[in-house]
């Protein structure tokens, strides 16, 4: 019997991205058809388990505008999506998706955020801001020590201070 692997998914108006974790898979196969249809198979590294995915996407894809990737740790597919729309889901069949089908929050944008760049910061100067950095950091480390230090000192003055005294009073017959 085969496993489903975990598979992560994303998406862009006119794209999404597939990432299957399987570190090590051997004879890893992929195929995309032109309505959507995504089948996944390879084997574990250990035991030749079998690993599987026969997925109905949302809707019609581009097949020759997409691309895959077969990295040591994990299997990404940019799936160009045919129309450029967002999709309410991934799969076609509506209700709970699989348990090993997750949102991959690493790549996720939502739809209002790509219409105005989120996520893109381009040419921006932070710098501009005036929200501090490390500088500031460094400045209210040398005012918590100079504190220290004349505590200290105060603390230094009264023990001489009092061990004169005592000396004083000890020479005293």
């Amino acid at each position: 019997m085969s496993r489903h692997p975990i598979t992560k998914w994303a998406q862009r108006s006119d794209k999404v991205f597939l990432t299957i974790e399987l570190p090590d898979a051997r004879d890893v196969k992929l195929n995309l058809k032109p309505d959507g249809h995504f089948i996944f198979s390879a084997k574990g590294p250990a035991d030749d388990t079998p690993y599987e995915l026969d997925l109905e996407l949302f809707d019609a894809v581009n097949v020759e505008e997409s691309k895959a990737a077969v990295a040591p740790r994990t299997i990404c597919y940019l799936v160009k999506k045919a129309e450029s729309k967002w999709w309410p889901r991934l799969l076609k069949k509506e209700g709970k998706p699989p348990v090993f089908l997750k949102v991959d929050w690493d790549k996720w944008q939502d739809e209002d955020d790509e219409d105005i760049g989120l996520g893109d910061f381009g040419d921006m100067d932070f710098s501009k801001l005036g929200m501090g950095g490390p500088d500031d950091d460094l400045d209210d480390d040398d005012d918590d020590e100079d504190t220290a230090d004349s505590a200290n000192k105060d603390e230094d003055i009264k023990a001489e201070g009092s061990g004169e005294q005592e000396a004083a009073g000890e020479a005293k017959p």
